[in-house]
């Protein structure tokens, strides 16, 4: 009997990349995303993650097709960026929507049929920016230091129930269109001048680390795929898989180094322009 997986957000990206690669390793794939379209071998079915009815619907009827779901790969999610202050009320509430709670309305729904079984696996796509603060992304870091903090406490819930919980951790992967979502996703209430200095020098910055990023053999949505099917099969009770090289350094320095040296490393990549 194949093992069953269900995706979020498996419509471009990281899902898509992974949907492909599980069908190829023998697996049954549930390819869930809000408006569906064809992924040739899986089951598609639409779901959105900030409606907890669509959620229990696309997992009753992918246990309805495959009788049972071994893993959840909970991959659907953006990015908001711009200056806190800028940032609209409803942006900043529909980033949280989507990024945790729509993690948690899957895994909520999800949860019963996995104690049942006692078995079962949750990978939770986070991100550097779960371990490690940006200049420009408050919004999207709360989101994903939150699912790293949700992550590691529902592990230890759920590890006498034979249910393991992982977070895959990627960074600066351009394969995708994760960056263009973000781009159109400014949810701003009004420009103020005084940040424009830093503003521009932000984005110059980004850009640059763009640019050298480029040619990164791991900075693919395939390469990433490779490290969530490994995060899923791993039997051992590993939590956090750093998925690109692009960010191991900030990662080091935040969780082997001292706050002080981490502080100062982070401090001069992100160092205000002189007025």
């Amino acid at each position: 009997m194949k093992n069953t997986v269900l995706i979020t957000g498996a419509s471009t990206g990281f899902g898509k990349a992974t949907a492909e690669l599980f069908l190829a390793r023998g697996w049954n794939v549930a390819a869930t995303m809000r408006t569906p379209h064809e992924v040739p071998g899986a089951f598609v079915t639409a779901l959105d993650v900030v409606e907890p009815e669509s959620v229990r619907t696309a997992v009753a009827a992918s246990l309805e097709r495959f009788g049972r779901i071994d893993a959840v790969i909970n991959n659907a999610g953006y990015g908001l960026y711009g200056v806190f202050e800028q940032l609209s009320d409803a942006k900043l509430r529909e980033q949280l929507e989507v990024n945790l709670f729509g993690v948690m309305n899957v895994t909520r729904a999800v949860l019963p049929h996995f104690r049942a079984n006692r078995a079962g696996c949750f990978v939770n796509v986070s991100s550097g920016a779960g371990v490690f603060g940006l200049p420009m992304a408050s919004a999207y870091n709360a989101s994903k230091f939150a699912l790293e903090g949700f992550s590691e406490a529902l592990s230890y819930e759920l590890a006498g129930l034979g249910i393991r919980v992982r977070l895959v951790e990627p960074g600066g992967v351009l394969s995708t269109r994760f960056m263009d979502r973000s781009g159109s996703e400014g949810g701003f209430t009004t420009e103020i001048a005084d940040y424009g200095p830093f503003v521009e020098s932000s984005i110059a910055l980004f850009e640059g680390l763009k640019a050298s990023r480029g040619s990164g053999e791991d900075a693919t949505s395939e390469h990433v795929a490779e490290v969530l099917f490994e995060a899923t099969t791993d039997e051992t009770d590993r939590l956090r898989w750093v998925a690109t090289r692009n960010i191991e350094a900030q990662v080091r320095a935040r969780r082997e180094t001292s706050e002080a040296e981490y502080m100062a490393l982070m401090r001069a990549a992100f160092a205000p322009p002189a007025t």
